[in-house]
C-alpha cells in the first residue's frame, strides 16, 4: 500500500480529522484530479463534474477539523478515491 492510499484511507475513516496535515490534504486533493487556485490563505478547489467547490484553510500545518469532513463527504459522494 503507497503513502498516498495509507493517507487517503486514514481521511476516509475519519478517526483524526485534528490531525491531517494540511500540505498533505492539498496533495491528495490534487491528485484525485482537482484544480487549485490560491487566494491569501485560502486554497480553493474545483473539479469538472463536481458541483461543490472546497476552500479550505490551514489552522498552523494541520487542516481544519470541519474541513477534512468536507472533503471525506465529498470523496464518497462523488466516488473519487477508487
Amino acid at each position: 500500500m503507497s503513502e498516498y492510499d495509507k493517507f487517503l484511507t486514514k481521511v476516509l475513516k475519519g478517526a483524526s480529522d485534528s490531525n491531517i496535515p494540511f500540505s498533505k490534504l492539498c496533495r491528495m486533493l490534487k491528485s484525485l484530479g482537482f484544480k487549485e487556485r490560491i487566494k491569501g490563505s485560502h486554497h480553493i478547489f474545483t473539479k469538472t463534474n463536481v458541483e461543490e467547490i472546497l476552500n479550505i484553510q490551514p489552522k498552523s500545518n494541520l487542516a481544519k477539523p470541519y474541513q477534512v469532513k468536507q472533503v471525506r463527504k465529498l470523496i464518497l459522494k462523488y466516488k473519487l478515491g477508487e
